[in-house]
């Protein structure tokens, strides 16, 4: 008997709940039996607790788009450029100035940061492939102390505020001129088959040496593994600028020879840049085996060639780095690519919207193209001015896959005006990085949503059940029939709304769930009676 009392009580209060927002009725009276005429002992009022659900009813709502683009800034720890600022600082000051940084970057509706994990064959987290970074410590190979994983605290760090972390590595360079006299543990000593020394004091791996691409992949597979990162991005350095050979052509003679002697039949040119071009395609598909959603990302320099497109001058980084970026991007061997067009909008054979134009006319493959911006020394006597020019002409170019990058975070402070300029101007609202279709996953369930109105304000909580995929949430709100949004990190599952705002009602709350390729689920929407 007491089971079936409390069966009938719970049926009657979900009728109430789902029909109406009264009271349950008073429970002090006796409830008929019903498998006998007697009347049921009654129920004492502080028996069960009546929750009384909120005024609200799931709906049909058309939300608006969610406002895309791609926002990073490089952060570089070759020769201490952006962080950490000294190689003498402490763990405590590492980890301040880090955090500065992550900090400004979300204030300023940034949603992604580009940082240097590997600047010349050496490492700013724990590896058992290659050393320490002497830009972290002062001496190639001594960890820090106290002991800590500097990737493991940016990726966190990051992804807190709901910024992506792409690591940048140097693929071929073996070490820089400003790390110090390579030491015992410096991968020039350890791996100096497939190092050659350059005139300008640095050291490079020989791309056409077989083991080099060996080993720089182990490097790039052991982060994916082990990190969880966003990206992996190369830079620019393929051979490296005549310039760090002082004119010289690369020393390459012994694989050269090789592979001649093997029966090879390219020119030397052809031949170097095939070495650059396999490495690139297996990079590309060994990272999506591993992880399929961590995307790679290239910043080439700004030209191919000189003439591409007519009226273009400059150095060809065909020809001097025997890179053939236009080749990567019309196989579609990255998911992102940042040509890095550091020139002002009228500068002369380098006009920033013309070579913009044409690397869009070579994207086939449709993959995202993010231009690399000069924010730290563009040529410019308004410089903010300049950048914000730039971002507009991407927007238009690019359209709804828009974004570029910046170099670097210095550009951003050093001038008391840029971050003036963007957050007013074209960064003034939170921004998703745009979708990367190309690139599955398993889709995001719809959200649960529970809202608690206490009058004044609405208690909303959400959740989804594929939660580790979550790397954002879209909160919408509606105030007398318009919509705001807001973009959440994933941690955040709640939040107090305001009933009332500016004079405003609100009608109704919705939510979205948003994985790490900017994919959205479908939504879940209640209307606040």
């Amino acid at each position: 008997m007491k089971g079936n009392q409390l069966k009938l009580i719970f049926l009657l209060g979900v009728f109430a709940s789902c029909s109406s927002s009264k009271t349950l009725a008073d429970t002090t009276k006796p409830v008929k039996n019903q498998n006998t005429s007697k009347p049921a002992a009654p129920v004492r009022k502080d028996s069960i607790v009546a929750v009384i659900p909120p005024k609200e009813e799931i709906v049909k709502v058309n939300l608006p788009e969610i406002k895309r683009e791609f926002r990073g800034a490089w952060i570089a720890s070759v020769a201490n450029i952006n962080w950490p600022s000294k190689a003498s600082l402490s763990v405590d000051q590492q980890k301040a100035e880090a955090i500065g940084m992550l900090d400004m970057l979300k204030e300023n509706n940034f949603n992604a940061v580009i940082f240097q994990v590997r600047p010349s064959a050496d490492a700013l987290y724990t590896s058992n492939i290659e050393p320490w970074s002497y830009f972290l410590t002062g001496e190639t190979g001594k960890a820090p102390y106290p002991n800590y994983d500097p990737l493991q605290f940016w990726i966190e760090e990051a992804h807190k505020r709901g910024l992506e972390l792409h690591v940048w590595l140097n693929p071929y360079r073996a070490h820089h001129a400003n790390g110090g006299t390579p030491n015992s543990l410096s991968m020039v000593n350890k791996l100096s088959d497939m190092v050659v020394r350059l005139k300008n004091g640095m050291y490079w791996f020989d791309p056409a040496n077989p083991k080099t691409q060996g080993h720089v992949s182990n490097v790039v597979k052991d982060i994916v593994q082990r990190y969880d990162i966003d990206a992996v991005h190369f830079d620019d350095y393929f051979y490296p600028y005549a310039t760090y050979n002082r004119g010289a052509d690369f020393p390459d003679n012994a694989s050269w020879s090789a592979y001649v002697s093997s029966g090879g039949t390219l020119s030397r040119a052809d031949w170097r840049r095939d070495n650059v071009n396999k490495f690139v395609e297996r990079i590309y598909k060994e990272i999506h085996a591993e992880k399929s959603y961590v995307r790679f990302g290239i910043s080439p320099f700004g030209i191919w060639k000189p003439g591409y497109p007519e009226g273009v001058t400059g150095s060809s980084q065909y020809d001097e780095l025997y890179a053939d970026a236009k080749l990567w991007l019309n196989n579609g061997w990255v998911d992102y690519f940042s040509p890095q067009l550091y020139w002002t909008i009228d500068a002369k054979g380098q006009g920033f919207e013309a070579l913009l134009n044409w690397w869009q006319s070579e994207n086939t493959m449709k993959r995202h193209l993010w231009p690399g911006l000069n924010t730290v020394e563009v040529k410019s006597p308004d410089r903010p001015t300049e950048i914000k020019n730039q971002i507009e002409i991407s927007r238009q170019v690019l359209k709804n896959d828009a974004g570029e990058i910046h170099w670097s975070i210095a550009g951003l402070t050093k001038n008391a005006n840029m971050l003036p300029t963007l957050k007013n101007g074209p960064y003034k609202e939170k921004a998703l990085v745009p979708k990367t279709p190309w690139l599955k996953t398993a889709p995001l369930q719809v959200p649960t949503l529970f809202v608690t109105d206490n009058g004044t304000a609405v208690q909303t909580n959400w959740s989804v059940k594929n939660s580790k995929d979550v790397f954002q949430w879209v909160l919408f709100t509606q105030y007398n029939g318009i919509w705001e949004t807001e973009i959440l990190t994933a941690d955040q599952l709640s939040k107090e709304i305001p009933k009332y705002k500016d004079g405003k009602t609100l009608n109704t709350i919705a939510v979205k769930a948003i994985d790490r390729l900017g994919n959205e689920s479908e939504y879940l929407a209640k209307k606040i009676k």
